[in-house]
Parts: structure tokens; sequence; C-alpha cells
């Protein structure tokens, strides 16, 4: 088996079976593994710590398969696997009863790194972001195939991210039928028509699914700000749960005009819904000038970082419209506000929205803490796949 050497010290996270190696933590690879081959991990004095994919173009220059030495990275393992992770998620309350769209397999969380898996009625979405599974990708696909009895599998690896595992952006149809054009999937009361070949990420927010039907049951009578309205997704839990008015704002035009058909297709009167293609800090702005305000901002933005380096920028950002969102809200109004940014730790989107209150000249009690549907399953041992998080607030 091809080896790779830790550096003094550096073998802590590996025993608390934390799954990522950065380069920084190597001292030495032997044996010339190739992208994504399997290699084992050892401390310098030779102490067997764990067996991963190997990927020398990453920081990440090694993702961990397991933490027991008798176990290979085989067919059976990657079958037990994904049989553990389809049997956790039948154990979640509303799948595939409440909800018709939700995610199979969350990467490292389900101890296969780099593999994203949902599913939106009969057909799965897929994305390999990481050398190790796109390795094996072709028995990955044939298990999920089998395991699942979906109609088609259809891949979304259209993403920069892979070009760090010096891999190239692709998507395309895997497995079995091409997917509709539309997909309409349920969530609780909601409806919503899906474009998994064209949409964000694997078509849809699945991860704000809780979060949604959390406003969907607070929204009657209110005036409704969403923000980053992507295809209306908080648009339209709000109006289904008896909104006043909603207005859905965001920069792209197709996705308002999909926004329009989730409305419709939840029976929503389109004189209770508007839709304003416009960046949102500047619409916020005028907004601010005109005096005009809501009873509930919804802020859910894109991420903002993806690098250490990105930070300030993106801390300047969420601050940024936080003081907006504080300050447009009606007397005793509440704000939603969302960050999806893995680097940003609770602890610190906390401080800046509290910083954002305090600059807008408002005082406000947090009433929730949101955070990702639990299918998007957390690791207790990598706290990275906390992702989302989100707060209300009540000024």
């Amino acid at each position: 088996m091809k080896k790779v050497i830790l550096e003094k010290g550096r073998e802590k996270s590996l025993q608390r079976h934390h799954p990522w190696i950065f380069s920084g933590a190597i001292k030495q690879v032997e044996g010339k593994p190739g992208r994504g081959e399997t290699v084992d991990i050892v401390s310098i004095g030779n102490d067997w710590l764990a067996r991963g994919s190997y990927s020398p173009d990453s920081q990440i220059t090694v993702r961990a398969w397991t933490f027991d030495k008798d176990e290979n990275i085989d067919r059976d393992f990657f079958r037990r696997k994904i049989v553990k992770a389809l049997e956790f998620r039948q154990r979640l309350s509303g799948i595939g009863t409440d909800f018709t769209a939700y995610r199979i397999i969350a990467a490292e969380s389900d101890g296969l790194p780099g593999l994203i898996v949902d599913r939106y009625g009969d057909f799965l979405v897929v994305q390999f972001l990481a050398s190790g599974v796109e390795l094996h990708k072709p028995l990955i696909i044939e298990l999920l195939a089998e395991l699942t009895a979906c109609k088609g599998i259809y891949e979304r690896s259209d993403v920069a991210v892979r070009l760090k595992e010096g891999l190239t952006e692709t998507a395309g149809l895997l497995y079995g039928e091409e997917p509709p054009a539309k997909i309409e999937i349920r969530e609780h009361a909601q409806k919503f028509y899906v474009d998994v070949r064209q949409g964000h990420k694997t078509g849809f927010y699945l991860d704000q699914r809780d979060n949604r039907d959390y406003l969907y049951k607070h929204a009657v009578g209110k005036t409704v700000l969403n923000c980053f309205s992507y295809t209306g997704g908080f648009g339209v839990a709000a109006a289904l749960g008896g909104a006043a008015m909603v207005t859905n704002v965001d920069s792209s035009a197709p996705m308002l005009a999909q926004g329009s058909e989730n409305m419709q297709l939840n029976g929503i009167d389109e004189k209770r819904y508007e839709n304003i293609e416009a960046d949102v800090f500047c619409l916020l702005r005028k907004f601010r000038a005109e005096g005009r305000k809501f009873d509930v901002i919804v802020l859910d933005p894109p991420k903002f970082a993806d690098a250490k380096n990105h930070m300030d920028k993106a801390c300047r950002g969420y601050k940024d419209i936080a003081i907006l969102g504080f300050q447009l809200l009606n007397p005793g109004g509440q704000l939603y506000t969302f960050s999806c940014s893995g680097l940003m730790v609770p602890e610190l989107f906390l401080k800046i929205t509290a910083d954002g209150a305090l600059d807008a000249g408002m005082d406000a009690h947090i009433i929730k803490r949101f955070s990702q549907a639990p299918d998007h399953a957390v690791s207790l041992h990598f706290p990275e796949s906390q992702y989302l998080k989100g707060l209300l607030l009540n000024i």
C-alpha cells in the first residue's frame, strides 16, 4: 500500500476522526500514488492512522475513507456506506412523504468525501467534488442505481471546486433516463418546479427546507421582502402561509420567472407578490431612501467566501446587508438572515449581525437559530459540515 507520512504532532486531528489532511501536515509520500488513489496515512513513528484518497493538486491532500485498519476500499466498502446513508435518511421524519426531494449522501458526513447525492422524486443528481470519488465514479453510479431504484442519475459536477482537485468541470446523464426540464417536488405544504440540469447546485436549495417551513407557519398577514430569492423558495412559503404581500428580489430574470411559475404552481394570486430584478445591495439602499418598510425580511445570499483570503470582504458584505435589513423593518419586524459560507463560523456570524444592528441603531432579540435540514447531515467529528447558519431576529 502506498503511504503518506505525517509531520511530527500532526496526527491529532486524525485521532479525533477529522477526515482532512492538508499538504502542510505531510512530511513524505511513498510509492508515487496517483490522483484519487488510496493511501495509508501513518505517523512519523509509523503508527497506522487512517486510509484515504490522495489528491496531489489540492491543499486537502488526503481525505480519509476509514479509520479501521481492516477495512478495504472496495465495492463492499462503498455499498456499506451508501446503504448506511440511505438507512439514516429513512429514519428521518417526513422523508418521501412530507417532502419528495432530499439529500441522500452528504460527502464527509456520510464517510464519502466529496460526494453529494440529492434525490428529486424518481431522479438522482450527483456531484463528484474530490479526486477519490471521481476515481470510483463508475462503481458509485452502479451502486446508486441498484440501491435507490431511480429512473435516472444526472451529474452536476460543473463547479469550480473541482479545479482545485485537478479535475475539470462536467455535467450530463450518467445512468437511465434524462430528467425532465422541470421536476415537480413537494415540501410539506409547498410545491416547486426544479430544473436539475441548469439550476444552482443540484437544482434547488434543499438545505433550507425546514427554515422555509418555519416562515410558512409564521407569515400570516405580513409584508415580506425575500432577498436573493432564486426560484422563490422563501417567497412561496410566505405567500402560501398567508403573507399579505411578498416581494422577491434577485439579479437573475430567468430565476425570477421560475419563481413566478412556482407561485402559480401553488395557486398564489399574482396580486399577492411582485418580482424585482435588481442588485440586492443597491435596491435595499433605494428602499431605505424611499422609506419603504416590511414586516419580515429574508436575507439568504449566495456564498460570500469560499477561501480564507475572501473572509474580510465577506464579513463586510454580511454586515452591510444586516444594517440595511434592520433599517427596512417595521417596528416589531423580523429579520431572517443566513450564511451558507462554510468558513463563516456561527459565533462570527452572530457578532457581525450584532454589529450590524448597532450600526443600524436597533436593538434585537434572537427568536431562533437556524441550520441545514437534517438530511444534510452534520458529523460530530467534522464541524465544517455545519455550513448553513441563520438567525431569526425581532426588533
